[in-house]
């Protein structure tokens, strides 16, 4: 994706929004220190643009009966494109997997999990994870304890 530069006020409206996507135009643009049409053209501007990328809610996943963690460490038997784009497509779509990551290091994939518990996170690890195409090794670790958990950026 472009890089794009933004300005004071782009940073100012996108703080606000990362931690607040209902908040009026009219509330928005005071925090933003602009006029509210100057606001509205701005965010439709970083819309467009590409740099806000969706409004959504922020749901508690323990509320929701997900309150395990799981970091898995995964590398593969082979590392070229087919390998990561079959391993990358069947992670994709898997409703307890919130966040995979291509990494450099000891692993080759960081995943995170979020099950309902160690044993939901151990029956998907037996009928699935393991089948997945190209995995050598695994290494995964529980949380014990959620510190920071971010969906929004600082400026």
């Amino acid at each position: 994706m472009k890089q794009f530069d933004i300005d004071e006020i782009d940073k100012r409206i996108l703080r606000v929004l990362s931690i607040d996507g209902r908040i009026s135009i009219t509330d928005l643009a005071r925090h933003a220190v602009t006029s509210t049409a100057t606001c509205f053209r701005r965010v439709q501007r970083l819309t467009e643009d590409g740099i806000i990328t969706g409004f959504r809610a922020d749901v508690a996943p323990t509320a929701v009966g997900r309150s395990a963690v799981i970091v898995m460490g995964v590398c593969l038997d082979r590392l070229n494109k087919l390998a990561f784009a079959e391993f990358e497509a069947a992670i994709r779509d898997h409703p307890l997997v919130v966040s995979c990551y291509l990494v450099s290091g000891e692993f080759d994939y960081l995943v995170t999990i979020r099950a309902s518990s160690i044993d939901e996170f151990n029956a998907i690890y037996g009928d699935w994870l393991v089948s997945l195409p190209g995995i050598r090794m695994t290494r995964t670790f529980f949380s014990m304890k959620e510190v920071v958990q971010r969906t929004y950026l600082h400026f």
